[in-house]
């Protein structure tokens, strides 16, 4: 039977490390395989991904066009039904409970809860997304699901708010300026 302790690499699958620059003898050679002379051949002497010599690298030639939606992407901590079954019956399953039971770990925009698996129990879910399977099977199970609006409530009134504040700041009194003339003194002789 396999076990942590009798796990073994496979045979071949783990070498000596290449000692080099031990001499000719070593068997890699006086150069220890890296040639003669040259910026790679020297230690530390390795030149970065895309680096053309100092001529204008080929990403920085092509042009850029388009919008790329990723930069706006939300991430989700996925949860499968069947992740629920450790809960007890009647628990209000929130995104702190998920936090503290190991489920949910990392940082999200929210919960979106799957439908793999079967609930064996009844269970308040609350979360920011839920699949229809998943809603079906809690329902079924006895148990409610409420969606968590308020995140996007909070967001659409500071929107609302700060919307409704920039009219009153865009108002400015106009003050007409008045152009200073300094007389000049004549000097008495």
């Amino acid at each position: 039977m396999m076990r942590l302790h009798n796990l073994r690499p496979r045979p071949g699958s783990r070498h000596r490390t290449k000692r080099l620059g031990c001499g000719e003898s070593s068997g890699h050679g006086k150069t220890s395989g890296k040639g003669s002379k040259g910026q790679k051949a020297r230690s530390g002497g390795s030149i970065r991904l895309g680096f053309e010599g100092g001529q204008m690298p080929l990403i920085r030639r092509l042009p850029k066009r388009g919008f790329n939606n990723a930069a706006f992407h939300k991430r989700y901590a996925v949860v499968n039904v069947s992740d629920l079954n450790e809960f007890k019956a009647g628990t209000v399953v929130n995104e702190q409970l998920l936090r503290e039971s190991n489920l949910v770990r990392g940082h999200f925009a929210g919960i979106k809860i799957l439908g793999e698996g079967e609930l064996k129990h009844d269970l308040e879910v609350q979360a920011d997304k839920i699949s229809a399977t998943a809603r079906e099977k809690i329902e079924k199970a006895g148990g409610t699901v409420t969606l968590r609006e308020a995140r996007r409530i909070e967001k659409s009134q500071v929107d609302v708010a700060s919307s409704q504040a920039a009219p009153d700041a865009a108002v400015a009194t106009d003050k007409t300026r008045v152009k200073k003339t300094k007389s000049r003194n004549k000097k008495s002789e």
